[in-house]
């Protein structure tokens, strides 16, 4: 999903993104803020990923969540 999309999204997101990695705190959220690469940071941080597994994580979890134009 492209960065842009996932920020103005990230408020409907978030819930998905809490049942998908439930580690994730509500402070997690507020500090992301719809910032991939903060998503990724925390992910990293709260499971021991490494960064491309985080990525990967990531890209698996937005592929449910793409922006119909950009399919």
């Amino acid at each position: 999903m492209d960065n842009n999309v996932f920020k103005g999204k990230w408020n409907q997101l978030k819930g998905e993104a809490k049942k998908q990695w439930g580690k994730l705190t509500d402070d997690d959220m507020d500090v992301i803020g719809g910032e991939k690469d903060k998503l990724v940071g925390k992910l990293q941080e709260r499971y021991g990923h490494s960064k491309d597994a985080a990525e990967r994580e990531y890209d698996n979890w937005s592929q449910n969540y793409r922006d119909p134009v950009n399919k």
